[in-house]
């Protein structure tokens, strides 16, 4: 069930501290799929060379190393957790002159997942919950802890397989003051091309900020994302992937929606790596 596989850290960061208009980063989706394993019990284990989550790197275009498990049963129930390494609370905290310590982002989800329309079309329901242990906090920033629930529908078709999917918050969304309504539409396409394990994988997606004043000065946290890459599946639960990603996140001036603390874009067109083992 996978699809598990963040917002202005610069000057906007001050203000987010201060429990003004926030501007995190973003975490993963879903995790692994289990049931396609035959397997009701599946871990994952992945190093990548910049975390990027729907489109905005999470570690300041630094590696992570990320990790989960999830348990799914005959019935279409499942439940798991996935855990990454992060930097963006930290960050935006220094940027603003405070010392917060938010290292790690762990998400927890359950749904329910069959295949209620036909064979290679399963239907998704399902809450996320995006968990950051955070000390350090400043009095009156908003908590970046989210809650999503989420409405998928996958689709095969011969070698092409998929999902779209939205999703919704339920609470503030990471860190954005009164954002609470936010969502995201994506969709997801796979096709494997039957040639030495290759698969070709493409997503676009729209990250709805909800509740974000217009503000002179201060790019719209709202954006498009989009990725375009290969899988490489050695076997043995092993797989190589390589994508080009970017968005169309906004820039006033000099300053990015979503900044790093020296400036640089985090939602820049880049390539990310990555390699993934299942067990």
């Amino acid at each position: 069930m996978k699809t598990l596989h963040k917002t202005a850290l610069s000057a906007a960061a001050a203000a987010l501290l201060a429990g003004m208009v926030c501007t995190p980063a973003f975490a993963a989706d879903t995790p692994q799929d289990s049931e396609a394993a035959g397997n009701p019990i599946a871990a994952n284990v992945t190093v990548v060379n910049d975390y990027r989550y729907r489109g905005i790197s999470q570690t300041n275009f630094k590696p992570a190393i990320q990790g989960g498990f999830d348990y799914a049963h005959e019935s279409g129930f499942y439940i798991g957790n996935w855990n990454s390494t992060i930097s963006w609370i930290s960050d935006a905290a220094t940027t603003g002159g405070y010392n917060v310590s938010a290292p790690i982002e762990m998400d927890f989800y359950a749904g329910f997942k069959k295949e209620l329309i036909g064979e290679g079309f399963a239907s998704d329901l399902g809450v996320l919950q995006y968990y950051y242990p955070t000390s350090g906090l400043p009095s009156g920033a908003t908590n970046p802890n989210t809650t999503e629930i989420y409405a998928a529908q996958n689709y095969t078709f011969g070698p092409l397989t998929g999902f779209v999917k939205f999703s919704y918050a339920v609470t503030n969304i990471f860190g954005f003051a009164n954002s609470s309504g936010s969502y995201y539409p994506d969709l997801t396409a796979n096709y494997d091309t039957g040639v030495w394990g290759l698969s070709v994988n493409a997503h676009v997606g729209y990250q709805k900020i909800a509740g974000q004043n217009v503000i002179a000065g201060v790019p719209t946290a709202s954006y498009t994302d989009w990725k375009l890459g290969l899988t490489k599946d050695f076997g043995g639960g092993l797989s190589l992937a390589a994508a080009y990603i970017g968005t169309n996140a906004a820039k006033s001036g000099s300053t990015y929606a979503y900044s790093s603390p020296t400036g640089k874009n985090l939602g820049g067109s880049t390539g990310i790596v990555s390699l993934t083992k299942t067990f």
